[in-house]
């Protein structure tokens, strides 16, 4: 592998962001309203309500993870 992919990947494990929050691993998403919640601004239980429509919000994990939350 290369440097550039060796610091890639150390920067993916990080389990913190340069100003010190917490890095995200995705976001909830209303797809009929588009509203969007990154995980580590929901401080519930559960899943979170879309504050438009009120259904149930979906999860789905950040780019560099497997999924994508685009």
């Amino acid at each position: 592998m290369s440097l550039i992919g060796d610091i890639k990947d150390a920067l993916r494990q990080s389990p913190a962001t340069s100003d010190g929050s917490e890095r995200s691993k995705g976001a909830y998403w209303c797809h009929d309203c588009g509203e969007r919640i990154r995980d580590v601004e929901f401080e519930g239980d559960g899943v979170p309500s879309c504050s438009v429509c009120g259904d149930e919000m979906e999860f789905e994990r950040s780019p560099d993870s497997a999924g994508c939350a685009c």
